[in-house]
């Protein structure tokens, strides 16, 4: 679940907050809402162990219109805008250290080079993963732990001022949670493969809960790194963060080096994207007979439909629009639907409270509370301070719907009953 949210965003929460405090505590309750956020799935997932994440519950809990409507804002704003985010990051990175090529070219080829890997051969795709996530995973740790031989660090206290608290209940704070909720937004990825997942009843929440707990540790602790080793004025509005960070900490050709590493680290979220947001896709088009033609393989087993139309989606989000307001509209549509997921978590519980649970939500009902607390104070103050994106967030939402009605589901809806392990 490791993103490119932690490596870019950090300018533009900078750019609102002049705090180093009220933005690492962004930090920190973003950790918090990914861990509560995890449970809840967790127990969601244990309960339905199949592939396609709030596609698979919400069909469930509500309606499969609903279900439907997820699975579609998750191709759109969940997969496709996301990587279409990663690639514009890749394009300023590879930017900073490539001056004559064009920034868009990049963004574009890399989406498609991707993509290509992914068609070739699913476990191909599978083993390049693996390789560029252990390399992230060692970026991270190498910025923590050099980060403090830095010669010029910058003064950070982490205790609070009567101004820093006073920031921590603005819109300017409600609205920076979105950039932090983007980062964390792969806490819910082991949702998306739950029909992969050897004994998921039992495997699927402990992936979801220890994934978040490890990655809210080291995005603080970078975060931290990055406030420690760059001025504030230097950071605000600046996508390529990382590249500043290893600058100051490593020198011009030791920044220039770091940078490449960063470049490979988004390449392992791009790949990671484009790998799981066909899963979706697929398991939707499993249930609706006039979209079976997106759950074709190829001889290599991977579902050439369903990853051409993502790569199309991402390749025209990255002509026609700018990061921030990708990310904003991509940030207000998934909290719709993740807080719409855990409040499932309370539907369940009084409707359904027969079914089986092997996993329960630790801290019931106070952890799915905090959570679409957190979410529900972001999403009010995206309505009212940034009204554009949240319009075409409910866009997004309306031409699913519609789609939905055309399409006209074809097969009779399965009984949550029917989904549930018989043998747990």
């Amino acid at each position: 679940m490791i993103g490119i949210g932690v490596f870019t965003t950090l300018g533009f929460q900078v750019a609102s907050l002049h705090s180093p405090f009220s933005v690492l505590m962004l930090w920190v309750l973003g950790g918090l809402g990914a861990f509560c956020g995890a449970l809840c799935y967790g127990e969601l997932g244990s309960m339905m162990p199949r592939s396609g994440g709030e596609y698979t519950y919400l069909s469930h809990i509500y309606h499969p219109a609903i279900g439907f409507l997820s699975g579609w804002v998750s191709m759109v704003a969940g997969f496709a805008a996301p990587i279409a985010l990663a690639a514009i990051a890749f394009g300023e990175y590879a930017g900073a250290i490539l001056p004559g090529i064009d920034k868009t070219v990049i963004a574009v080829s890399i989406i498609v080079l991707l993509s290509l890997v992914h068609l070739t051969d699913v476990r191909f795709g599978c083993h390049f993963q693996n390789l560029f996530t252990v390399g992230k995973i060692l970026l991270i740790v190498s910025f923590i732990v050099l980060g403090f031989s830095v010669a010029n660090p910058q003064n950070i206290t982490l205790t609070p001022s009567p101004r820093d608290l006073e920031s921590m209940f603005s819109p300017a704070f409600a609205i920076s949670l979105v950039y932090v909720f983007y980062a964390y937004s792969g806490w819910n990825s082991s949702s998306y493969i739950a029909g992969e997942i050897i004994r998921p009843e039992r495997n699927l929440p402990i992936s979801l809960f220890l994934g978040a707990a490890f990655v809210s540790l080291c995005y603080c602790l970078i975060n931290y790194i990055f406030l420690y080793t760059v001025p504030m004025s230097e950071l605000a509005g600046q996508i390529g963060v990382g590249y500043l960070s290893a600058k100051s900490i490593f020198g011009q050709r030791g920044g220039a080096l770091m940078t490449v590493l960063i470049c490979l680290a988004l390449i392992s979220s791009l790949s990671s994207l484009i790998m799981v947001g066909p899963r979706v896709t697929q398991t939707m088009s499993e249930d609706m007979k006039r979209l079976r033609f997106l759950a074709q393989r190829n001889a290599g087993g991977a579902p050439v439909f369903a990853i051409i139309l993502q790569a199309v989606v991402a390749i025209f989000l990255t002509l026609t629009a700018t990061f921030n307001a990708v990310l904003t509209y991509v940030g207000f549509t998934l909290a719709l639907f993740a807080s719409l997921t855990v409040a499932g978590v309370f539907v369940l519980r009084r409707r359904r409270p027969h079914l089986k649970r092997p996993f329960k939500t630790w801290g019931y009902p106070v952890t799915p509370a905090i959570f679409l607390l957190l979410y529900g104070w972001m999403i009010c103050y995206l309505v009212i301070e940034r009204p554009l994106p949240s319009v075409f967030g409910l866009l997004t939402v309306a031409s699913g719907l519609l789609l939905y009605k055309l399409l006209a589901a074809t097969e009779p809806r399965r009984s949550l009953e029917n989904l549930v392990d018989k043998s747990i």
